[in-house]
């Protein structure tokens, strides 16, 4: 097996119109395609990241809460690649998204920083 890339990351949310305004409107990505699975009870809106990626942002009745702190196993978070961390602090900051101190990876020199989703899922920005 030869794996190309990741197809998408699937995040489910607990609000999905607050959801999707983060991630559209805060986060900017762009809605590609939006479905409403009557038999699921649920929505699905596909979003593409600077047309590269896709996160699937999905709806289900009462999911349960993801343990975050302290840390639990499996998915991290999703890290976002940015051209200049302190213009995109800026960005969150101005749609009053709480972020955390940039930082300085020891091992790359590049800066990175996290800061959550409406749900409380870590996202990170790393600069390029």
């Amino acid at each position: 097996m030869k794996l190309k890339r990741i197809h998408h990351i699937a995040v489910i949310c607990s609000d999905y119109q607050k959801s999707k305004d983060f991630y559209v409107r805060v986060l900017g990505l762009t809605p590609v395609q939006e479905v409403f699975r009557k038999e699921r009870n649920s929505y699905k809106l596909d979003l593409a990241v600077d047309g590269l990626y896709q996160i699937e942002l999905f709806s289900f009745p009462d999911p349960p809460v993801r343990p975050s702190y302290p840390e639990a196993a499996g998915l991290r978070h999703i890290a976002f690649e940015v051209e200049n961390m302190e213009e995109a602090v800026r960005d969150l900051t101005r749609h009053d998204v709480t972020v955390e101190e940039i930082r300085i990876d020891s091992l790359t020199g590049k800066k990175f920083t996290f800061f959550a989703d409406p749900d409380g899922l870590p996202i990170e920005l790393y600069e390029r």
